[in-house]
């Protein structure tokens, strides 16, 4: 059975996904920080008939973050999609107000997180010579929000890798690819504010990793 591991799972996008690529007959590895909600998550998909497991770890510490997607590895074999989604929340910052310090949380989860899972699964995916890696940023990633400039700095970094990626490894089966999600994610939002169900976006991702031409996607109004 291949295998999907989703970076940051939570009960929205994350879930969603794990369900349409879970549906599709992959097995679901899932990463986040709290035990409890992964068990929770782990249940949800198992009543779904889905096989999953969950491995906690703090995505901004990499030997965490690279001992459960080994884990994962050695429980499933090698990953066949990592999908790269950990959120903490908006963190406000104006551009003017940008510090080393206040910037570096958002630099280890988001790209030195990304790039430690990259390296951890990308030995097996290229052994295979196949493999799917799917990053998922913020419309800010592509024009900044000033109240977001922190995020916004890291996530930049990210999409742009993950560009370079999708033009340097096509040629051994590897298929990467950016995911801007430039809306609400959620089934209702307030009056005029653009929104999309995470079970619809979820498809997008299976889209992506089948058609596999794509370097970006944007999800907007």
């Amino acid at each position: 059975m291949p295998t999907i591991a989703i970076v940051g799972a939570g009960p929205g996008l994350g879930l969603s996904i794990a369900k349409v690529f879970g549906g599709h007959g992959f097995d679901v590895a899932l990463i986040s920080r709290t035990k409890g909600k992964l068990d929770a998550l782990v249940a949800e998909l198992t009543e779904a008939g889905i096989t999953a497991e969950g491995f906690p770890a703090d995505v901004a510490d990499a030997a965490q973050l690279a001992g459960a997607l080994d884990a994962a590895i050695a429980r499933f074999g090698r990953i066949d999609v990592l999908e790269f989604s950990p959120h903490a929340g908006l963190v406000m910052t104006a551009p003017k107000e940008v510090t080393v310090d206040n910037l570096r949380a958002q630099i280890d989860g988001l790209l030195y997180g990304a790039v430690t899972a990259v390296r951890t699964v990308l030995p097996g995916m290229l052994q295979a010579g196949a493999g799917t890696l799917l990053f998922t940023t913020g419309g800010g990633a592509i024009n900044p929000y000033p109240m977001l400039a922190t995020t916004n700095i890291a996530q930049a970094g990210l999409r742009n890798w993950a560009v370079n990626l999708h033009n340097s490894l096509a040629t051994e089966g590897i298929y990467a690819a950016n995911v801007a999600i430039n809306l609400m994610i959620g089934s209702q939002a307030p009056e005029g504010v653009p929104h999309r169900s995470p079970d619809e976006i979820a498809l997008d991702y299976w889209a992506l990793h089948t058609s596999r031409d794509q370097a970006e996607h944007l999800i907007g109004a």
